[in-house]
């Protein structure tokens, strides 16, 4: 119980490093709301007649705006998995620096998963590269956690 209480203090390294990629991975998934209204006022491509507006804009779809919206949706899918697997994960009391290591790693590769996809279309492999690579961070933390909570 001591040995908890310690790895939840503000003083504790690990934890702190962990807050700190939580919140830049949130702050990623509320800017991509940001990103896609301004795919979709660039391309004139609302979701509906009211978000239109005076404009005469239509309602429809475009690949950049649907590009960016399946870029935010994976990071709805992938980001709070990965905040509740580190947290379980930190509570295993490890080694710090590979424990940055690995928050470091998922972090980058959320970053360039949305490059490669919705910023700046780079082909296959480099979505998928990226995805895998956050992927297997997640899956890592999961497995040992539930081997040391077993």
């Amino acid at each position: 119980m001591a040995q908890t209480v310690e790895l939840l203090s503000l003083n504790n390294e690990l934890l702190r490093t962990y807050l700190f990629y939580s919140a830049v991975l949130m702050v990623k998934v509320v800017l991509m709301s940001l990103l896609t209204a301004r795919q979709r006022f660039k391309n004139k491509a609302f979701a509906n007649p009211e978000d239109a507006g005076p404009r005469n804009a239509k309602v429809k779809s475009h690949d950049d705006v649907e590009r960016v919206r399946r870029a935010h949706l994976n990071d709805v899918e992938n980001i709070p998995a990965f905040i509740i697997t580190s947290f379980a994960y930190i509570l295993t009391n490890p080694e710090i620096g590979f424990a940055t290591l690995l928050f470091r790693a998922f972090t980058a590769a959320r970053f360039v998963h949305t490059f490669v996809y919705a910023v700046y279309v780079i082909p296959q492999p480099a979505r998928a590269l990226s995805f895998f690579v956050g992927l297997l961070v997640t899956l890592y933390m999961a497995v040992v956690s539930i081997c040391h909570f077993m």
